[in-house]
């Protein structure tokens, strides 16, 4: 295999995994054939990379994953106030909330990797151990409960956007108003 199939390997696979996203976001129970056509590609190709559909979901979950893991640097968790650096972390996450409302819907996308320790928790848990040592949030608020209510402010936003028809923005901007108001000591 040369290096230019290798790289139209890996912008085939691409290609692949962000029609499924697009078609399974729309319709979850879609098929492998809708997922094809979506992605410009036979359904035999689809099988080469991925042979069958539990394949290609766990593909989708690692790929979730990795997301969160880009959102996670490109907010720059390390750096300035706390609090800053935390609307900064929401305002990536929330950019990811197609992805992980698929991801919460169809419970096969979050394999055995969703349930350990990533990177990016181990840099949430630092930035609100920083946020408690600056006096920005309630000491009395646990650095686990703090994730948790982020991630539920992500969900009732992507859910405001999705039933209410909400602006993006202006759910983004509850979220973080909302987080706010709830970890302030």
């Amino acid at each position: 295999m040369t290096v230019a199939d290798t790289g139209l390997r890996a912008r085939t696979r691409r290609a692949i995994l962000d029609a499924a996203f697009a078609t399974l976001i729309k319709n979850p129970s879609a098929s492998l054939s809708d997922v094809a056509a979506s992605a410009g590609v036979g359904r035999t190709t689809i099988h080469r990379y991925f042979p069958e559909r539990s394949a290609l979901l766990t593909a989708m979950g690692q790929d979730v994953l990795d997301k969160i893991g880009a959102a996670t640097l490109k907010a720059r968790p390390e750096e300035g106030p706390a609090l800053a650096a935390l609307d900064r972390l929401c305002q990536e996450y929330f950019e990811l909330g197609d992805y992980l409302m698929l991801a919460f819907m169809e419970p096969t996308l979050t394999s055995p990797e969703w349930e350990e320790e990533s990177e990016s928790d181990r840099m949430v848990a630092k930035l609100i151990s920083r946020a408690h040592r600056e006096g920005s949030i309630d000491p009395a608020m646990p650095a686990s409960w703090v994730h948790q209510v982020l991630w539920t402010l992500m969900y009732a936003g992507w859910q405001h956007v999705r039933e209410d028809e909400a602006p993006k923005h202006d759910a983004l901007t509850l979220c973080l108003r909302s987080l706010r108001k709830i970890l302030a000591p």
